[in-house]
Formats: structure tokens, C-alpha cells, sequence
């Protein structure tokens, strides 16, 4: 399967920010949502070209989304002065690099999480994009999401009272390559830092402590390849409240993504995503549709708002709403954890103290 690279995009004629001109172009998008990719989708932009490290399928990438040019290399690329963006959306070892060549060239930058796999270098690249001015947003999408935004809402209007516990389902419908852990930085960078960020993201607070409980039942070479594919995390949030997270890498049924905020005057549930709302009841019982199979399904919607978010940042100089500090945090806690672990020859239980927003990890016990 190709790997993509990076795609970039000129700023199409400006439309004025929350204006009825502006309305009129995302109600044209919500229409389009079915082709909810940047080239069809986001007002305002347009994918001007794109590169990869293999190049075998970019011309049909080029034919199929209407993307005017195909670089030979990242560096033909940002010698363009057309672009005025950049997308990262390669395998997580390479977001740093790229990123940071991105800002010297001064063009803003929309890097998929994690920035990287070590702290250092994330910080290096917030550095590089500090110093050159550009912005920089990364990729949590699930902020986006229809159902999670409405959770936080709730919240926020204290309609469940105050905030008590937060439980987070997330399951894949099957596990990735085992190699795939080696580029990826394992499970709890690949997948479970996006529960990490919508558990802050509910909760409204900064996770104080974590205890981990992972193990590797489901593919045996995930395992060999030094990562797990099962974890329970639970999680004590700074003003008071509690967390649960259960991971798996295979849910036989689809894409599992459920999420339950709990306080004192009540519970909101978001539930799964279906094809259809549609149950039939016979004598044989109720039946519905499974959840919607693979994230590009569930979530297209969240890719898509976050992506006209990303543009209208760069077009009327906002704040990006996912920055490249939460693009730190989560990455810095659970590399340390990881290394905590290796060291300690074991991945079944082990319980941390996590200051500054997970940026900062602290291995506490590792043995039972």
C-alpha cells in the first residue's frame, strides 16, 4: 500500500471569516460531505500537489482528485512558491523531519499525530515553527467529531452536573501488520493517543496519575514485534475526576468507538456510528447494523472539519485549534512509558505519575 507523503494546497480567492459569503461556502461542502476530501470539500483551498516516497500511484492520485502537480522529491515541493501549506500524512517516523524543513520554508504545516516518536524532536519542531511564524496544527480529529464535540458541550453546560467519571471504549476491527508497531511507536501512540486526548478533551482537565493494565491476546507476532494489542487504562484526572479507557486491536463486530461522560445529575452516552438507524424485529429477535467498519467511514466527517478549520487558521490568522503543544504531550508520556516498560522486560501492569499535561512521565512501579 502506497504511503503518502504529503499533499499541498494554494489558498483560493478569500472569502471574509463568518461571513454570509463564508456560510455559503461550507453549506456547499456539507453538500459535497459523500466526497468529503480537501479537493471537494474545504472552501477556500484546493490540493495543488502532492509527493510520495513511491511514486508508482501518484498519477492516478493526480487523475482522481484533480491535483495539478506531482513533485519529484519534498524538496521540489517546498521550492514552490504557489504552496502555502503542507500536509504530513506520512508514517510517523518521518513527521518530524519534514515538518521542520516545512516551517524553514515558511509554509504552514497540518501534521497527522504523533509528531514524533520522542520528545525532543517534537519540541524541536515546535521550535523550528516558532521561529519561522508559520502555524502548525496536528492531527486529533476526534475533537471534530460530531457526537464527541456534543459530549463536551454537554459538559460544558453542566447538564450531567459535575464531571465524575469518563469511559472511553476504543477498538479497531482488526490489528495492523506487526511490523507496522516499528514505524507506528505501538499501540499507544498509534491508537490509544487519541482516547488520551478525548479524555482531556471531556474531562476539561490535565490527567494527574494512570495505572495500565495491556497484554497481547490477539495477534502473537504484535507481541514478538515488542508492542500489545489489548489495554485497560485507568486514569485520575487533576480536578478530581476518573477515567477508563479499554483498547483492542480486533472488534469481530467493526469499528468500536463509544464514549460515556458521567456526573452528578446525570450520564451522555455517544454510541456507535451505523450505515443505518434502521432495527427489525421478527420473532427471532431485534436486529441492527453493525458500527461503521474502518475510521476513514466513522470519522470523514471530523477529517473533513478539522481540515476547514486548518484553512480558515491559515486564511484569517486564528489560533489552530489542535496545536503542536498536544502534539507533545501525549507523545512524550507514553514514549517514556514505553522505554519503562522495554527496561523493565514486562508490558502487564504498571503505574505512572504524569505532570504538565502528560508531557512529563514518571515510572513509578513496575513489578507486581
Amino acid at each position: 500500500m502506497m504511503i503518502l507523503v504529503m499533499q499541498t494546497f494554494t489558498i483560493k480567492e478569500e472569502v471574509p471569516y463568518e461571513t454570509a459569503q463564508y456560510r455559503h461556502h461550507r453549506r456547499r461542502a456539507d453538500r459535497q460531505a459523500p466526497r468529503a476530501v480537501i479537493t471537494y470539500a474545504v472552501p477556500a483551498a484546493r490540493v495543488y500537489g502532492i509527493t510520495d516516497v513511491r511514486t508508482d500511484g501518484l498519477p492516478e492520485l493526480k487523475e482522481k482528485f484533480g491535483i495539478e502537480k506531482i513533485y519529484a522529491s519534498i524538496d521540489d515541493m517546498l521550492a514552490d512558491d504557489q504552496i502555502d501549506a503542507v500536509l504530513v500524512c506520512s508514517s510517523t517516523d518521518t513527521h518530524a523531519d519534514i515538518a521542520i524543513q516545512a516551517a524553514k520554508a515558511g509554509k504552514h504545516i497540518f501534521c497527522e499525530k504523533p509528531v514524533d516518536l520522542t520528545p525532543e524532536k517534537v519540541e524541536a519542531v515546535l521550535k523550528a515553527v516558532e521561529q519561522a511564524g508559520v502555524k502548525l496544527q496536528v492531527g486529533f480529529n476526534r475533537r471534530f467529531d460530531h457526537n464527541f464535540a456534543r459530549l463536551r458541550e454537554l459538559v460544558d453546560q453542566e447538564k450531567i452536573g459535575k464531571l465524575e467519571l469518563v469511559k472511553i471504549t476504543s477498538r479497531d476491527p482488526e490489528p495492523p501488520p506487526a511490523e507496522y508497531a516499528a514505524s507506528s511507536g505501538g499501540m499507544f501512540l498509534d491508537m490509544t493517543i487519541h482516547d488520551f486526548d478525548m479524555a482531556r478533551f471531556l474531562a476539561g482537565s490535565d490527567i494527574e496519575s494512570l495505572y495500565v493494565q495491556a497484554a497481547c491476546l490477539v495477534d502473537p507476532a504484535i507481541g514478538e514485534a515488542g508492542d500489545v494489542d489489548s489495554a485497560v487504562i485507568t486514569l485520575k484526572f487533576k480536578n478530581g475526576a476518573l477515567g477508563v479507557i479499554d483498547n483492542s486491536r480486533r472488534a469481530a463486530y467493526g469499528y468500536d468507538q463509544r464514549i460515556e461522560v458521567f456526573g452528578s445529575k446525570g450520564a451522555a452516552q455517544a454510541q456507535n456510528d451505523t450505515p443505518t438507524t434502521v432495527t427489525l424485529a421478527t420473532q427471532d429477535g431485534v436486529m441492527g447494523d453493525k458500527p461503521l467498519y474502518f475510521f476513514l467511514e466513522r470519522y470523514m466527517q471530523s477529517f473533513r472539519d478539522e481540515m476547514i478549520a486548518f484553512v480558515d487558521a491559515v486564511l484569517y490568522d486564528l489560533p489552530t485549534p489542535t496545536t503542536g503543544k498536544m502534539g507533545c504531550n501525549p507523545s512524550s508520556s507514553v514514549s517514556r512509558r514505553r522505554r519503562a516498560w522495554r527496561k523493565a522486560g514486562r508490558w502487564s501492569c504498571a503505574k505512572y505519575t504524569v505532570n504538565n499535561v502528560l508531557q512529563k512521565s514518571l515510572f513509578v512501579s513496575s513489578k507486581i
